[in-house]
Parts: structure tokens; C-alpha cells; sequence
């Protein structure tokens, strides 16, 4: 099983049928949309490639696709900080070979399925390139709560401490599940503990507890994710070189940044209307710093780890 197929019989709830994504919203107890989707949905023509359109477009957890900024780093300050696409930066060359800290730092909850405190669980998926050209894969898991409208009480948690960079860089997948099933919820209240909330230490060789650990966290997500009441919201994945090629993202330290967006809105998403308020802790709208991004969206750090 490669990375691209782990969750592909478990989609987001964006790219469900109709039938499908119909059923989910019925057991979270929206069924008003779950009707309006069965009746309302559109087929468009063969040419377009795709099944069916939504009937609406306002809900934030509807969407698959996502845009992908970064925030180099800078010295503390009050000045609005730029944010560009991924794939619009210099490479760090100096972190081949290097190990790296991966921190997530914001998760805001625009809007995902269900109401109330939304409690989210992540499977955070990386490659460790160890000693002797051999390659780790590694899943953590790591739950958080959160208000809809609002983000996650979090900043700076640990995911992935001492990941080995090797020469071509690191792919990094992100995967989110909203569980509203109250056995799942109990849980995964083991997931809280300070075990967890230290990260997945890594060394600069094969750790042969890391593939077990690795494979039993993917086997939760799985579970959860497949189970009644609980949903997949968001599911990207990306792949960060050194290469001088524009349509791929580039591995630097700073902040890189996820947005769930509409597809429509690929083609005119533009980083430069958005900046980093230092001040705040926030990105806000460059022209009118009280708008926020309207969309579902998470920022994870990468910094060069000495440990």
C-alpha cells in the first residue's frame, strides 16, 4: 500500500457520492442538507470528467482541494510578513542530509460537518531517510478539539522530532477525521497524554519499534475514519525538494500553510492578498487585517533539528 491509496476507499467527504456523502451528513444529524444534496445535485456533462456538482458551495468541508503557501522566518516584529506559494521559493540547500523538526502550529475550523466542539483526529504521515539509504514510514497520530469558527488551542505541537532529510527532500501527507461517534471519542482520549504530545522522536537509523508503532496508527485512523457518526474532512499530501522546478513545493525552514479551498478557486487564489500579522499570531487579509481566511486551514513549522 503506497501513500497516495492508505485513506482512497476512505474519501473526504467532499469527493463522496451523493448517495454517500448523503448518508454521512444523516448521521450527523444535518439531514436538511443530506435532502437538499439528493435532490439538488447536478450531473454536468461527460467532457467535464467529473460525476456531479454540489447544489451548494458554502460549506468549507465540502472542498478537496487545497492551496499551499510558506512563511519564512523571521525576527520577532509588528511588520506584516508576505506569504508565498510553496513552489515560489529558494530551497535550503544546506538541509540536505540534515534532520528537521516538524511542528503543527495553527488548525482553524472554518466550518467541518456536524455541530458543537468538533473533536479532530489527524494521521500525520512523513518519509525518514535512515542510515543505509533505507526509507521509514511513519504515521502519528494526534487529536485536537475545536469551535466551530475558531481554531484549535495549539501552537507549536510536536509531530516529527529529528526527521531525516536525505538528498531529495521530504514528502509529508496530512489526513483529518471528525469524530462525532462517542465511543471513538472515549477513545481516543489516550491520544491526549503526554506520550503523545511529545511527538514521534526519531533516530538517525532504523528504529525497529518505528514500523509497528507506524502501522498501528495507520490502522487507527482507518478504523476511526471508516466508523459511524465520523467523517474525513481533509487530505493532502506534499512532497518538498531542492529542485528549481516551479510546479513543485521547495523545502525551506518557516511555516507552511494548507488551505482547503474550492477547485474553482484554484486559478484565481492568490498568496499576495494574504500576510502574517507576528502581532496577532494571525493571517489576515492584506488590504483589511479583520478578515481572516474564510476556509478550513492548518500551518505546521520546519526548523533544522540539532538534537
Amino acid at each position: 500500500m503506497t501513500a497516495s491509496d492508505w485513506f482512497e476507499d476512505i474519501p473526504v467527504l467532499g469527493a463522496q457520492p451523493p448517495e454517500q456523502a448523503a448518508q454521512k451528513l444523516r448521521e450527523l444529524d444535518d439531514r436538511e442538507l443530506a435532502e437538499k444534496l439528493l435532490t439538488e445535485h447536478h450531473e454536468p456533462p461527460p467532457t467535464f470528467g467529473k460525476k456531479w456538482w454540489w447544489p451548494f458551495q458554502d460549506r468549507a468541508w465540502q472542498h478537496t482541494a487545497h492551496a499551499f503557501g510558506h512563511i519564512s522566518p523571521a525576527e520577532p516584529g509588528t511588520e506584516m510578513l508576505p506569504i508565498h506559494h510553496a513552489g515560489n521559493i529558494k530551497p535550503q540547500e544546506n538541509l540536505k542530509n540534515a534532520r528537521i523538526k516538524i511542528t503543527l502550529d495553527c488548525l482553524r475550523v472554518a466550518a467541518y460537518p456536524g455541530r458543537g466542539i468538533h473533536h479532530i483526529l489527524f494521521d500525520f504521515y512523513a518519509q525518514n531517510q535512515v542510515t543505509g539509504k533505507n526509507v521509514e514510514h511513519l504515521h502519528f497520530n494526534a487529536t485536537y478539539r475545536a469551535k466551530e469558527g475558531e481554531r484549535a488551542a495549539i501552537l507549536g505541537y510536536p509531530v516529527f522530532i529529528g526527521l531525516n532529510v536525505g538528498n531529495e527532500g521530504v514528502m509529508f501527507k496530512c489526513y483529518t477525521v471528525n469524530v462525532k461517534n462517542e465511543s471513538d471519542e472515549a477513545l481516543l482520549h489516550f491520544l491526549d497524554s503526554d506520550v503523545f504530545k511529545a511527538g514521534l522522536k526519531l533516530a538517525k537509523s532504523a528504529q525497529p519499534a518505528i514500523a509497528p508503532l507506524s502501522q498501528m496508527a495507520l490502522g487507527l485512523t482507518r478504523s476511526i475514519a471508516s466508523r459511524n457518526k465520523n467523517a474525513a474532512v481533509q487530505d493532502f499530501y506534499m512532497g518538498l525538494d531542492f529542485s528549481a522546478i516551479p510546479s513543485r513545493a521547495r523545502l525551506a525552514e518557516g511555516s507552511y500553510i494548507a488551505v482547503q479551498i474550492p477547485e474553482a478557486l484554484e486559478t484565481i487564489w492568490d498568496w499576495q492578498d494574504w500576510v502574517y500579522n507576528p502581532a496577532r499570531g494571525q493571517i489576515v487579509n492584506k488590504e483589511d487585517s479583520t478578515k481572516l481566511i474564510p476556509y478550513n486551514f492548518l500551518v505546521f513549522s520546519l526548523s533544522r533539528y540539532e538534537g
